[in-house]
């Protein structure tokens, strides 16, 4: 199959990181909330990342404005429907949606097993309205220490049946893999697959980490990996993927020249990476967007993003079934 025939599919996409302006404002509204604009266009100016900003942390912060509205448990459930609806109007045949549910909770101290179960609810009535198959990924927000990690972890496995893998995210710099051996060791034996952010704000030694303590079998951005060969090999080998974002990684800082970015040379050391959305609540931009990224700017050929499409189904955390339900449907069998 050529690279246009192939589906899209988004592994890295935060379900809190794409809240929609217009939800944004309309649950101001609702519950009583004061928000520096009340009118969409002026708020998107203010949500939306315009050109970059300085460092991982502050683009985190952009991501605190959707979830400031978030004042009851069905305010969470409304944002995952969207979210899945969103996702089968840009036409992407599989995505991953992943969510803090400490950090969708905080602005309003709502119950963590509350929120849980309002996203999954949300996803999984958007699923039978569109006869779509959305996953959940869980993420434990470093940020918040290790112990608030716990408490997430438990809400997390509430819902174990309806949630693919568990993630990390947050303050990479400040609270490294070492710190969750144990929460991913519990995640693990509950039977949930691994992702974890890593190489992002921190060097390839917390990629290594991610894989050696915590297990992860993909990895979120990831670039720092260009920097270590061994490392590179051994992701090869071992077909750990790389969740890639080029345009998120040009807007905090990550990495500077999008002209330069890895993920060419991940191709080259036979690295499955992919590309991904990363939050698209605030850096304003599609999966197709990615992709002409990769052709216009990083100039990757036909044939390399041929080899990205695949890679996403190849990382999908599917069953052979599900990844061949996909390619019937999206081939009209």
């Amino acid at each position: 199959m050529t690279e246009s025939n192939l589906p899209l599919i988004d592994l890295h996409r935060h379900l809190d990181g794409n809240i929609r302006v217009s939800s944004i404002l309309n649950l101001a509204v609702k519950n009583g909330i004061d928000l520096p604009y009340t009118d969409e266009q002026a708020l998107s100016k203010h949500v939306f990342i315009q050109d970059k900003t300085t460092d991982l942390m502050a683009f985190l912060q952009k991501l605190d404005i959707g979830v400031s509205v978030l004042a009851h448990v069905e305010d969470c459930e409304k944002i995952a429907y969207e979210n899945v609806i969103d996702a089968v109007n840009e036409g992407l045949a599989h995505v991953e949606l992943r969510f803090s549910p400490n950090y969708m909770a905080r602005a309003y101290n709502l119950p963590l097993i509350g929120v849980v179960e309002a996203v999954v609810a949300g996803v999984a009535r958007a699923n039978k309205e569109k006869n779509y198959k959305a996953k959940l990924i869980g993420i434990l927000s470093r940020t918040f220490g290790v112990e608030n990690c716990f408490k997430e972890l438990d809400a997390i496995l509430s819902a174990k049946s309806q949630i693919v893998a568990l993630d990390l995210a947050g303050d990479e710099h400040n609270f490294p893999p070492a710190l969750f051996i144990n929460h991913f060791k519990i995640a693990r034996e509950q039977g949930l697959n691994i992702t974890v952010h890593a190489g992002e704000a921190g060097g390839a030694n917390s990629i290594w980490d991610a894989i050696n303590l915590l297990g992860a079998s993909r990895i979120g951005h990831g670039v720092a990996a260009i920097n270590d060969n061994r490392l590179l090999s051994y992701m090869a080998m071992h077909k750990i993927g790389i969740e890639s974002c080029i345009l998120s990684n040009y807007q905090t800082g990550t990495w500077l020249d999008m002209a330069t970015h890895p993920v060419k040379s991940f191709l080259s050391h036979d690295i499955e990476v992919f590309l991904n959305t990363d939050d698209p609540g605030v850096s304003n931009n599609t999966l197709a967007d990615e992709y002409s990224l990769a052709k216009t700017i990083v100039n990757l050929d036909d044939e390399a993003i041929r080899r990205l499409k695949m890679n996403a189904m190849s990382q999908a955390f599917l069953s052979s079934a599900e990844k061949n339900a996909i390619k019937c449907t999206f081939n009209g069998v």
